[in-house]
């Protein structure tokens, strides 16, 4: 793959009206795989436990290796098997995109391969369908773009890739007027979520439990400690992934639990 190349897109779009202190919400209706097949991969020098350009470490690198995934629809899950043929392997299908977001604030550039506030590489298994992402737009039209179709990961993403290939989508865009949105949120009917983006990983954590704990606050009108200490005990915190050049996490609540839930 010619470096660069991470990632494919579909996009930018240009959502009309849309202007910086809005929202574009993301209505995700299906996320399926697109072929029969998939692909994951580990290049040297990307991955959570190997030596990168952030975390020297002396030491052979690990081989580049790839691993050719079968989709089976009627049963759905990949399947696969370990380059010499000793073992076999599935993994359930759970399609979902590495990638959407809008293009960021400041005129900042950044690689299809960076998450960061603005969505975009945040490697979420919760982005898929039946799910709305929500996302602050910093330019005029939002710029809105996604891809990197991942058909199963497991949390951390901790050799570099998911089980990727090509995803048929169907979305639909909604502009919400004068509604900020500064942290990645995605909601269900059921639940809210907030991804935080940051290095170290700490720090993504951090992002995300604050949005939550302003979330459940602005929701409930708890006053901030009720709410940090509510949250404290009901949120859930997978680590989505420690590969790219920002970390991400996700911190997920049962809206049916907050007390005097707002509309």
């Amino acid at each position: 793959m010619p470096p660069g190349h991470d990632n494919p897109q579909t996009g930018p779009f240009h959502v009309e009206g849309a202007e910086p202190g809005d929202t574009i919400a993301v209505h995700l209706v299906a996320v399926e795989p697109a072929r029969d097949y998939a692909v994951s991969a580990f290049g040297p020098g990307f991955g959570a436990i190997v030596g990168t350009d952030r975390t020297a470490m002396l030491g052979a690198e690990l081989p580049e290796t790839t691993w050719r995934y079968e989709v089976d629809r009627t049963q759905q899950v990949a399947r696969s098997h370990s380059p010499d043929g000793k073992f076999r392997w599935e993994v359930p299908l759970a399609p979902f995109l590495g990638c959407l977001g809008v293009a960021p604030a400041m005129g900042d550039v950044r690689s299809t391969i960076v998450p960061g506030t603005f969505g975009g590489n945040m490697d979420c298994p919760e982005v898929r369908a039946g799910n709305t992402v929500f996302l602050g737009v910093n330019v005029p039209g939002g710029l809105l773009s996604f891809g990197d179709g991942h058909y199963a990961m497991g949390d951390g993403e901790i050799i570099g890739a998911a089980i990727e290939g090509a995803m048929q989508v169907e979305l639909v865009v909604e502009l919400l007027k004068r509604h900020a949105t500064p942290v990645p949120r995605i909601e269900n009917q059921d639940e809210v979520m907030f991804v935080g983006t940051g290095r170290p990983l700490e720090d993504a954590a951090r992002q995300a439990f604050k949005a939550m704990v302003q979330w459940v606050r602005a929701r409930s009108g708890m006053r901030e400690m009720d709410a940090f200490q509510f949250v404290s005990q009901h949120a859930r915190a997978p680590i989505v992934q420690l590969v790219d050049p920002e970390y991400t996490v996700l911190v997920k609540l049962d809206k049916r639990r907050v007390p005097g839930l707002r509309g």
